[in-house]
């Protein structure tokens, strides 16, 4: 039986920790592992400080320890130096490495600077593990079957250089078992309703060996499970099929998808399918739907176009809403969203529309509509619905929360079962 592999990602840099880099390379790096079967238990950040990058080292007693950073041709990249003191060894040039440093110079038409090639300075006794996307080795040091690999902190170097070398030696090396994960996407229900919804369920999950995590996130929560294959991935995988398939059958009409799908790629897919077009009109949400649906590749054979309409005089030369409405119902009501849907659909001339209106905040709400309050409407070929949510949060959550909403509320009119389960935007 395979045994459990774990590992500590260790990133250096002060701009990391003040903020002015994102540290994305953590969350890939621990997405690439989880894929071979290696447990990522601890991610450090540090900064460009020899002693603190030497306790990260110290106190990390996994079985394989991957740093990132502090490898450029500069002063302040000193993770080489440490590295040497914490093995022991010292710093040699490695002909090789200096010979293609030069040759990716010459490439380019240049003569490398000294400092370029103190790039080749390694430590005597690590194995060197190849940049094909800058100067910047890889260092790989083994001791007592535990192992520590340093990389550049440049996402496209670090990426080619897990890929090709790193992530493929460590499985030949330790051979992990097999992870399985499977990300189910849920909208229309908050993180504590939905568990309360598939409490049952989630209790069952133990018996097949299987983990649940909730992962919200504005107008969703994913839902991943994960197992261990042990020596029989193929019976691991069955085992979470089978849990997937009940949850399927438990929420339906939540589920929208799995793993990196997007809600309105979902939407296109089923417009697409059905040679079906769409246009919107949008108030409260500023033209994020439309963003949305334009950030799909071939959305072009869909979608046709829409308005923002977020001036009341907008409203009334562009979609037709009566002036009178307006003054008796306010722009933020069910008769408003379902004229501003008829208008722009007869205005383009699709098969469904969408449109949104409500109060974003921080300001303008009222005890009768609060801020919050979006009102959302879907026109087609057998009239008009609309439906009201409440959103919780700053304008920004508003908007983007009111956004996945009114996708949801056009995904499930486009499956027929509009109707079913809770309306969207009723929970954050």
């Amino acid at each position: 039986m395979a045994r459990d592999v774990t590992a500590t990602l260790v990133s250096i840099g002060d701009e990391l920790l003040i903020g002015q880099t994102v540290n994305t390379n953590a969350s890939w790096m621990g997405a690439q592992l989880a894929r071979v079967g290696i447990r990522t238990v601890r991610v450090v950040t540090v900064g460009d400080d020899a002693t603190e990058i030497e306790r990260a080292l110290r106190e990390s007693t996994t079985d394989v320890v991957l740093i990132t950073g502090g490898l450029g041709p500069t002063k302040d990249d000193i993770t080489k130096t440490v590295l040497c003191a914490h093995f022991g060894t010292h710093l040699v040039r490695h002909a090789g490495v200096e010979e293609r440093i030069r040759a990716m110079f010459r490439t380019m038409g240049r003569a490398p600077l000294e400092a370029n090639l103190t790039q080749a300075d390694l430590p005597a006794d690590c194995v060197v593990v190849p940049n094909t996307r800058g100067t910047a080795s890889g260092m790989w040091f083994t001791r007592a079957g535990r192992h520590w690999i340093s990389m550049p902190g440049v996402p496209h170097e670090m990426y080619t250089m897990m890929t090709d070398h790193v992530l493929p030696e460590l499985v030949r090396l330790l051979g992990p078992p097999t992870i399985v994960h499977r990300t189910i996407l849920t909208t229309g229900l908050g993180e504590s309703q939905l568990a309360e919804r598939i409490s049952a369920w989630e209790d069952g999950l133990a018996a097949d060996g299987i983990s649940l995590a909730y992962l919200p996130h504005p107008g969703m929560v994913r839902l991943r499970l994960s197992t261990y294959g042990q020596d029989d991935p193929v019976a691991a995988q069955e085992r979470v099929q089978r849990q997937v398939d009940a949850l399927h059958a438990l929420i339906p009409e939540l589920i929208f998808g799995e793993g990196e799908d997007r809600l309105e790629a979902v939407v296109g897919r089923l417009l697409l399918e059905r040679g079906h077009t769409l246009s919107l009109a949008e108030s409260c949400t500023g033209g994020e739907l439309s963003h949305r649906i334009t950030s799909v590749p071939g959305c072009s054979a869909y979608y046709v176009g829409g308005v923002v309409s977020y001036a009341n005089t907008v409203k009334m030369a562009e979609l037709g809403i009566p002036e009178d409405m307006l003054a008796l119902e306010g722009a933020v009501s069910r008769a408003v969203a379902e004229r501003m849907a008829l208008g722009v659909r007869a205005a383009l001339g699709t098969t469904w529309s969408v449109a949104t209106t409500g109060v974003a905040g921080p300001d303008g709400g009222t005890p009768e509509k609060p801020v919050g309050t979006v009102w959302i409407a879907v026109a087609g070929p057998d009239g008009v619905r609309a439906h009201k949510g409440h959103y919780a949060g700053t304008r920004d959550l508003v908007i983007e929360r009111s956004a996945m909403a009114a996708l949801d509320l056009l995904r499930r009119t486009l499956l027929g079962n509009e109707g079913n389960g809770p309306v969207p935007g009723d929970t954050v």
